[in-house]
C-alpha cells in the first residue's frame, strides 16, 4: 500500500518538474536579438514597446533612452489606480522635463479618454490594446509602477498605489 502511494507520488513529482522546466523555457522570448525573460524585473533590460496614445500618436520606449521613465500600469475600473492619478499628474507637472511619465492603460475597451479628460491628465496615456506589453512586463497586479533608468534598465518596481511623496521618493533615490 505504502509502496504504491510512493510510486504515484514520485510519478506526480516527475510530471510536475517536467512541466515547470517547459514553462520556464517557454517564458523566454527573443526581442530584437536580446534575450528577455518574461516577467521583467529590477536590473533587467526593459522590454521594448510601441503603443498609441489616446490621441493616436505612437510612443516608442526606445525613443526615450537617455531619460528616466516612470511607467505605470493601470485600469479605469481599478480604485487604487484612480486614487493615485492626481498625484501622478502632480509629479508630471513637477518633473518639468526631468523625466517622462507614461501611463499604460490595460483596459482600452473602456472609456479611457473620458477618464483622462475628467481627471485632467496631461501625461501620455498609452493603450495596450492587445495586452502584449502587460504580458511582456508580467504585470499581475495593478497599479504597478516601474522606473526605467537612462540606459533602459528597470531600476525599481512598486506594486500598489503611491502617494505623491512616495512617487517623489521612488524617482529620486
Amino acid at each position: 500500500m505504502i509502496r504504491g502511494g510512493l510510486t504515484i507520488l514520485i510519478f506526480f513529482l516527475l510530471i510536475l518538474s517536467d512541466t515547470m522546466v517547459h514553462a520556464t523555457r517557454n517564458g523566454e522570448q527573443e526581442t530584437h536579438g536580446e534575450a528577455i525573460i518574461a516577467g521583467a524585473e529590477v536590473s533587467q533590460l526593459a522590454p521594448k514597446f510601441t503603443l498609441s496614445t489616446i490621441d493616436g500618436k505612437e510612443v516608442k520606449l526606445s525613443n526615450l533612452k537617455g531619460r528616466k521613465v516612470m511607467i505605470n500600469f493601470w485600469a479605469t475600473w481599478c480604485p487604487p489606480c484612480k486614487a493615485e492619478m492626481p498625484a501622478m499628474q502632480q509629479l508630471y507637472n513637477q518633473a518639468n522635463g526631468y523625466m517622462e511619465i507614461l501611463g499604460i492603460n490595460i483596459d482600452p475597451q473602456n472609456d479611457v479618454t473620458g477618464f483622462v479628460r475628467k481627471n485632467q491628465l496631461t501625461f501620455p496615456i498609452l493603450l495596450d490594446k492587445t495586452g502584449r506589453v502587460n504580458e511582456d512586463y508580467s504585470i499581475l497586479s495593478i497599479p504597478t509602477t516601474l522606473l526605467i533608468n537612462e540606459e533602459g534598465m528597470i531600476e525599481k518596481k512598486h506594486i500598489g498605489a503611491m502617494t505623491l511623496e512616495q512617487m517623489e521618493e521612488f524617482v529620486m533615490e
